[in-house]
């Protein structure tokens, strides 16, 4: 039993989401969530830049894939991953177990406010982690000074919803053929950090220089078939399914399932993505 973590109040909402039904929602999809980003996947790590004694610090880190690649690539180093979802980090921790991952571990906190320690990581990395972020200057703020003077942060973000073809769509799907309005960017939703200009400004009143971005553009992955693909994308839009009467719910399934036909290939089932790979580094020497 973990002691609850210390969570800044504009984060209380985050919180308990991830560490109630969102957090088991991907504990138990936490292998299509994996296949879904594998064409992302090699990009991040590749960037991060990650030595064989490097320190890693995995933001967001949840069910721990990043975290464990990066305690690979730095056996002699080590790997932390940090998440607010309690059953997420459970299935981090078996799973680095069961590789044998010795210098991977997993600590549940709120990365925008936790004592990490001054100056302690050469690297840190996120992968759709920082984007729930209440206040997201303080968190690249506080991300910034645990980095070593000289060391990287490299994050993967969505793109704008109009670039995802997926998540648009069934957004669009789900809400009985009506476009939902656009989320807001001060929220914290998946596209609070799709703007780069404003990442950019962000990252370097954090504390960081030579911040570059680079647009990703690779189908995501939703399921083997069209079954399976239906299963995870109804059970992920179920609460706006949930907001349809019984009639409108029930086309609306059935246009998403037609739809999913329309995107199976001989790879399985797959849909448009854009996300944007940012590289900084912490300002001041190595």
């Amino acid at each position: 039993m973990t002691d609850t973590p210390t969570v800044d109040s504009s984060n209380t909402d985050q919180f308990r989401s991830w560490d109630g039904g969102s957090g088991e929602f991907w504990t138990s999809r936490a292998e299509r969530f994996d296949q879904g980003m594998a064409g992302y996947h090699g990009e991040l790590l590749t960037a991060a830049g990650i030595q064989q004694d490097s320190l890693v610090l995995d933001i967001g880190c949840g069910s721990g894939q990043v975290t464990r690649d990066a305690a690979r690539i730095a056996h002699e180093g080590s790997a932390l991953g940090v998440d607010l979802s309690s059953t997420l980090l459970d299935l981090a921790r078996a799973l680095a177990e069961k590789d044998q991952l010795t210098n991977a571990t997993f600590v549940q906190a709120d990365a925008q406010v936790h004592d990490f320690g001054e100056s302690l990581f050469d690297v840190a990395v996120s992968r759709h982690g920082t984007m729930f972020f209440g206040d997201r200057q303080a968190a690249f703020a506080n991300i910034a000074r645990t980095i070593r003077p000289g060391g990287r942060f490299v994050q993967l973000t969505w793109q704008a919803l109009d670039r995802n073809e997926g998540i648009s769509t069934f957004r669009t799907i789900a809400s009985g053929g009506r476009e939902p309005p656009p989320p807001s960017p001060e929220a914290p939703t998946p596209f609070s950090l799709s703007d780069p200009d404003r990442v950019r400004q962000l990252l370097r009143a954090a504390g960081f220089v030579d911040v570059e971005v680079t647009g990703l553009t690779v189908p995501m992955y939703y399921g083997r078939d069209i079954d399976d693909a239906f299963d995870f994308i109804a059970s992920h839009f179920a609460p706006a399914f949930g907001k349809l009467d019984d009639e409108s719910r029930a086309k609306a399934l059935d246009t998403l399932k037609v739809d999913i036909a329309d995107h199976l290939t001989d790879r399985g089932v797959l849909y448009g993505a854009a996300h944007w790979l940012f590289c900084a580094r912490r300002t001041g020497r190595s």
